[in-house]
């Protein structure tokens, strides 16, 4: 499975990124290739937790996907925010 992330920094300069699709997927680096490894290994994990816990799986029968608008709102894929993994 492919999914996107999403990179920011936060106030110490730290590299967060997060996976949108895997709800509480986030994880954190020095450098944003640390960031991207991190989550790499994360992902796993965190799809194995939400299947111990019978949680959806991104994409499955049950979930969902909407588009809305709201002040703060960035891509995810894109060259500014996001990598496809």
């Amino acid at each position: 499975m492919r999914f996107t992330v999403a990179f920011d920094r936060d106030e110490d300069g730290v590299w967060v990124v997060e996976c949108p699709a895997i709800p509480g997927c986030v994880s954190q680096g020095r450098t944003k290739e640390e960031a991207l490894e991190n989550i790499r290994e994360a992902m796993p994990r965190c799809l194995e937790v939400r299947a111990e816990y019978g949680l959806p799986w991104p994409g499955s029968p049950g979930s969902e996907r909407r588009l809305v608008s709201g002040e703060r709102m960035r891509c995810h894929g894109c060259p500014m925010c996001g990598t496809m993994i």
